[in-house]
């Protein structure tokens, strides 16, 4: 089943969550041309210098975030397949695309939607943002990332789709994932898509590329927490999805 989204939707999303950013962006660039060619500022090589990198990393992460949420096979999740009854859990940190996609792909799934957004942890303007845009899935629980209120092997399988980065912390990232494993069954899969902290990444979204965790960290991150990859697949150069698995150890 394809899924369809409304052209732009996802650029326009990706700038009004963080329109600060781009307004300042936008002014600062417009100052430093009028600076360039109307007064007399003296040091005209280091003013154009500063206007190509802020020109550069406006137009890159605006493009490469079009091509990614509008034009990319993203948000198709051709990863998902239905395997009948089973019960899948998704998680998000306060802003859920997904969870009707997975409905639609899945129709004869239970799908349990759980939010982990805390404010006092997790205090990314940007979520804020988007969260007071679109308010959470009437079906979705709060929780604690510490803690999922779940008994053990509840679920077939588990989706965290561009979320899980939001756990700045490593010892409560890691703790998040023993839970995750935990509430999975072992024969079962946990599938985690994110931005790496690379060096494609980077050409994309300049120093923006900080706020996500490299390939290591994650790496670091399952086997803290008894789960090892079985596959790593690019939807595209800028996004991985992880496909891990639970060693049995933890339930």
């Amino acid at each position: 089943m394809e899924i369809k989204r409304q052209t732009g939707q996802g650029l326009i999303a990706i700038i009004r969550f963080n329109w600060p950013f781009y307004a300042v962006a936008c002014v600062s660039l417009l100052a430093a041309v009028i600076l360039l060619f109307y007064s007399s500022f003296p040091y005209p090589i280091l003013l154009t210098i500063f206007i190509l990198i802020l020109s550069y990393a406006l137009s890159a992460s605006l493009l490469i975030s079009f091509y990614i949420y509008d034009l990319s096979e993203l948000y198709q999740l051709r990863w998902l397949h239905d395997k009948g009854q089973q019960r899948v859990l998704t998680v998000n940190a306060g802003f859920d695309e997904t969870s009707n996609m997975i409905r639609r792909k899945l129709p004869n799934t239970k799908l349990v939607i759980c939010d982990f957004y805390n404010p006092k942890k997790h205090t990314e303007p940007s979520i804020r943002r988007a969260r007071n845009a679109f308010p959470p899935d009437p079906e979705s629980l709060s929780i604690e990332t510490q803690s999922l209120p779940f008994g053990s092997e509840s679920f077939d399988e588990a989706y965290a789709i561009l979320s899980a980065h939001e756990v700045r912390n490593e010892a409560e990232r890691i703790r998040f994932f023993q839970e995750l494993n935990r509430v999975t069954k072992t024969s079962g899969k946990i599938y985690i898509n994110e931005h790496l902290c690379d060096w494609k990444n980077f050409l994309a979204y300049t120093i923006g590329v900080f706020h996500f965790h490299s390939r290591q960290t994650w790496l670091r991150t399952f086997s803290e927490a008894g789960l090892h990859v079985e596959a790593e697949i690019k939807v595209t150069p800028f996004l991985t999805t992880f496909v891990v698995r639970g060693d049995g150890n933890t339930h």
